[in-house]
Order: C-alpha cells, then sequence, then structure tokens
C-alpha cells in the first residue's frame, strides 16, 4: 500500500550559485565534500514555503544544496505577548516523487552547533536515507540562523580564539561581558534543549508530519532523546550517534574519556615496530611536554596553516590539549599523534602550534559559545563536581571549573525535575558508538540500551566520535528507517572496519 507524501509545492526561480571554498590539504583529506545538484524552484512543504539556499560550514568545503526557510516561534512559551524569534530551517528534499509521510531530523552536536552548518559534512550518509525520504534541519535556537547567540571578544573573535589570561576568572568576566550585550536581545534562560525540543515540534507540525525520524549526533543525542520523552506520539525511531545517556551530566567525564581514548589510540603505535622505534611512546612524549610547558610556555615560529606566512606565538598546555583532544576524536587525526607529539618533545613544536592555530580557526567556529552556556548552565553546571582525580590528566579539572565560572554569571534556565531521569520506551532505537571514541565511549550507548527493549547497539571497530558517514554504517542507516527494527539489521559489515594505522613519517603510516 502507498503512503501518502508529504504536501509539496514548486514555483519557478533564479538558479542558486555555488561559492568557491579554499582549504588546507591535510584538513581537507578528512572532510567529505558533497555537492548536491542546484535547486531551481522554491517549493512548499506543509504550510512553509520555502526558497533554495546551500548549506555550508565556515571554512570547509562541502556544500549541499536545499530549501530554506524560516519559521517564527515564541522565545518564552509561558509568555504569549513576548519576544519572537526565527528559527531557521532547511529541507533537503527526497530524491522520490513519493516521499515517504516521516521525514528525518537531523540533530546537531555541541550543544552549540547548526544543524544547517553541519550537514554537508555527513550528507553522504543520508544518500540512501533520501531516496524514499526528506532531511530536515533546524537550527537550534541560538545557533546558525536562529538568533544566534555567539561570543564575541574586542576584535570580533569567538570565546574558542587563543587569548592571554585563561583562568576561570578571565572566563567569568568574559562570560559575563557577553550575557551583558546578548541579553539585549534575548532572554538567555530560554535557549536550552528543553527549549528546542518545543521548537523542533513546531516545526513537524508546520510542515505537517505526524510522525518524524529523528537521527541526533553527540549532544543531539540528549535533543532526540529529550523529545522523545516530551513528544512520544510524534516519534517513529530515533538514530543515537555518540550516545549521551538521558541520565549523564555532561563535561563530568571527559576528562577521564580522553584518557582512555588516547591509551587505545597511543596502543596502536606502540604495536607497530616502526612508529615505536621512530616515536618512541607516545604517552611518554606527551609527558615531557606537558612537564615542559607546566614551567611556562613555550615561543615558537611557525607557518600559518591557513596564509602560510611566519609567526610568532607561544605554545602554551591549553594549545596542546587543545590538539590533543579535538585529534582525538577521529582515527584519521589520531594517527597524527605520535609523530606530531614526538617532535614536539623533542624541540620541534612549530607543527603542534600550527595545528592548535587551525582548530582555533576552523572549528572553533563551529560552536556557538554563547547557546552553550545558556543548555550547560542550565542543565548541567548545577551537577558538576571538580573531581581531584582528574589533576593529573592533559584536560585536568579545567573543563569542570571553567563552566562552574563563568555559568555562576550566567543568566541560567532551570532544567525539568524529570530531565536526568532514566528513559524507558519501546520505539526503535540505533544506538552507534565508536570504538576509540573519546568523548561519548561505548560503554554510554550500552548505559542508554538499558532503557530501549526494541533497541541495538552497534559499535564500530577502529572508529571514534561521529560514525555515521564510516564504512557501511550509510547503509545500515538506511535499513533501519526503512524497516524500524534494529535487532533485525544484518550487521556483519561492521567486522570489515579496523584502526587506521599511525603516521610513521610525513606522510603517512609504512605501506
Amino acid at each position: 500500500m502507498m503512503t501518502k507524501p508529504l504536501s509539496e509545492s514548486a514555483t519557478p526561480t533564479a538558479p542558486v550559485r555555488r561559492p568557491a571554498f579554499a582549504l588546507p590539504l591535510a584538513l581537507a583529506v578528512t572532510m567529505l565534500a558533497i555537492a548536491e545538484p542546484a535547486a531551481a524552484a522554491a517549493r512548499t512543504l506543509g504550510s512553509l514555503r520555502f526558497e533554495p539556499c546551500t548549506l555550508q560550514a565556515p571554512g570547509m568545503p562541502g556544500t549541499v544544496e536545499a530549501q530554506c526557510t524560516t519559521l517564527e516561534v515564541p522565545e518564552d512559551r509561558g509568555a504569549a505577548d513576548g519576544r519572537r524569534i526565527p528559527l531557521a530551517v532547511a529541507w533537503v528534499p527526497s530524491s522520490s516523487p513519493q516521499a515517504r509521510p516521516d521525514p528525518v531530523f537531523m540533530l546537531a552536536g555541541g550543544p552549540g552547533q547548526s544543524a544547517r552548518e553541519s550537514y554537508p559534512g555527513v550528507a553522504g550518509a543520508f544518500e540512501r536515507v533520501r531516496r524514499s525520504r526528506h532531511v530536515v534541519l533546524v537550527d537550534q535556537r541560538g545557533t546558525g540562523g536562529s538568533n544566534r547567540l555567539a561570543c564575541l571578544d574586542a576584535e570580533g573573535r569567538n570565546a574558542f580564539s587563543e587569548t592571554d589570561d585563561t583562568t576561570p576568572e578571565a572566563a567569568a568576566r568574559f562570560a559575563e561581558g557577553c550575557a551583558a550585550t546578548l541579553s539585549e536581545r534575548a532572554d538567555l534562560r530560554h535557549y536550552t534543549t528543553s527549549d528546542a525540543v518545543a521548537d523542533l515540534d513546531a516545526v513537524r507540525a508546520a510542515i505537517g508530519a505526524d510522525t518524524i525520524n529523528l537521527v541526533g549526533i553527540s549532544y543531539g543525542t540528549r535533543v532526540a532523546q529529550t523529545y522523545l520523552r516530551r513528544f512520544p506520539q510524534h516519534v517513529r525511531t530515533l538514530v543515537l550517534d555518540g550516545v549521551v545517556p538521558p541520565d549523564l551530566v555532561l563535561g563530568s567525564e571527559h576528562a577521564k574519556n580522553l584518557e582512555a581514548a588516547l591509551d587505545r589510540q597511543f596502543a596502536l603505535c606502540e604495536a607497530t615496530p616502526e612508529c615505536l622505534e621512530r616515536h618512541g611512546r607516545p604517552r611518554e612524549a606527551l609527558d615531557r611536554l606537558r612537564a615542559r610547558l607546566a614551567e611556562g610556555p613555550i615561543p615558537v615560529r611557525y607557518r600559518h596553516p591557513v596564509s602560510g606566512e611566519y609567526e610568532d606565538g607561544q605554545l602554551d598546555a591549553g594549545a596542546l590539549a587543545t590538539v590533543v583532544r579535538l585529534f582525538a576524536y577521529s582515527p584519521r587525526t589520531a594517527a597524527l599523534l605520535p609523530r606530531t607529539l614526538a617532535r614536539a618533545a623533542a624541540g620541534e613544536p612549530e607543527t603542534l602550534l600550527a595545528q592548535a592555530r587551525m582548530i582555533g580557526e576552523l572549528v572553533g567556529d563551529q560552536i556557538v559559545h554563547g547557546m552553550q552556556l545558556s543548555v550547560v548552565c542550565a542543565e548541567d553546571a548545577p551537577k558538576l563536581v571538580v573531581d581531584p582525580a582528574d589533576a593529573d590528566t592533559v584536560l585536568g579539572t579545567a573543563f569542570v571549573e571553567f563552566a562552574k565560572a563563568q555559568c555562576g554569571v550566567w543568566p541560567a534556565g532551570r532544567a525539568p525535575d524529570d530531565f536526568f531521569a532514566p528513559l524507558a520506551s519501546d520505539k526503535p532505537v540505533l544506538l552507534l558508538s565508536g570504538e576509540h571514541d573519546p568523548v561519548t565511549p561505548p560503554r554510554y550507548g550500552e548505559q542508554a540500551l538499558a532503557g530501549y527493549p526494541n533497541g541495538r547497539h552497534l559499535v564500530a571497530r577502529g572508529t571514534g566520535h561521529n560514525v555515521l558517514p564510516v564504512g557501511c554504517v550509510p547503509r545500515l542507516l538506511a535499513r533501519f528507517l526503512d524497516s524500524a527494527d534494529a535487532k533485525g539489521l544484518d550487521a556483519g559489515c561492521l567486522d570489515d572496519l579496523g584502526d587506521t594505522p599511525p603516521f610513521t613519517g610525513s606522510y603517512g603510516p609504512e605501506p
């Protein structure tokens, strides 16, 4: 029996030009560049009228042609006559003229990432899905085009840029100034996960979908499960990639999780004779470098990773932690760490500082710090406690200390009383974890699975954070969304996945 497609129509309009982008090769090889056929007409979906648009992440190479619109919603749903804010919505249409009535909503991570900006990096994972379903992207309030709450310094840089004072007290002063500026156009108490899921349901209703499929990535898995808690009647399936268990306080285990992931990734070098011979034990190099930086920053003359110009800078413990943590997210970048750490510990820190600068300029811009604080300060910060056992880790206790300091001055909302309560549902749920994930390890997937009797947890061997684009996972995603049966999936293809060999030289691993 054929299902009734979502109501849509099209009207002619001018084609969209696709801009050109440039990116350093080292980062470009880690990104998935997707270019969809040009969308040549404005269209409607439900009650929303969309116009052609191009989706892209700042500084990244991938673009996707889509349809975009905005939907106004109350900022405070308890104040009927209060401020209204726009939600930026993108629709990536199905390739089928008879799309199924339950679209897929992709929910971005962070908190603080824009769904529309994040999608080009994972669009390949949704190609099979789009053969039968539309994909809908909603910039969570406070991100992207949805009343973006960016904290900028005096030079217009975001809060992740390099600063001279990196103490919790300085972070609190920065947050206080940012809150004062943003409060002129936003009530920062109403940019929480709970507010966001009400927005998602408003978009669902506006496009005329009775049920939807939610695909959450990282923090987006919290959003997906919160939506399930509030609107179970409108959920068909859930896919959780990089699982945040409902009862987890985000940030409470970041330091421990990174150490465990580094141990596994460094073991790959020690098990590779060429890597061990050329770079030694990565943990020992990391420890030597941390001990040196504890004495003070190291002056470095290095080449800027984007402009190629030589600059003078300083390598400090914060820059080291940034590179180690962000590179650990992906096996392809984690494979660079043994060589990078060994060279830096031996007195050649230029590459390490250049990598820190690249992360700050190209990755930091993807996180909207003001929105992140509105989420963290309402939900997690009240439960965060400094763990002295974290003091000797790469991340140390800084994350918790900074969050507590900033949330002490941030106008915080309040999470519902049952926000962290265990969640149980018989909805079909597919949970995905990467074996070497440094932030949401596989044990989180197992923890969440306990509440989903119709769920299944798959661990992708040799992978890190965000496994949707990896190997055969896109095929499994499409099959699950078609069947709504996680337990019946044939996931044997995941056995073909394996570890990424560590770099032993400038051009990669040994052949």
